[in-house]
């Protein structure tokens, strides 16, 4: 798996812009930029989620846990209809 850092500083290169006009497009300070690119760890979610909306990246959640106690997509679907 790629590390956030790098995902964000590839993200930011490939869509042309500076760090400085990252920040600005996200609403953010540009050391927060800067810290993501060089590995800061303690950064809030909300922060987060503005500057994955400017890269266009998306986040999707998996949870083992819930996967084993989860019903299966066939037990809640509903039942053919007859003709």
């Amino acid at each position: 798996m790629i590390p956030l850092s790098q995902l964000i500083q590839n993200h930011r290169q490939k869509a042309g812009v500076t760090q400085a006009q990252l920040a600005k497009l996200a609403g953010v300070g540009k050391t927060v930029v800067w810290d993501l690119e060089h590995g800061k760890e303690s950064v809030q979610w909300d922060t987060l989620q503005k500057i994955f909306r400017v890269l266009n990246i998306t986040v999707e959640w998996h949870s083992p846990l819930l996967q084993r106690t989860a019903i299966p997509p066939e037990a809640s679907a509903p039942p053919p209809h007859s003709a």
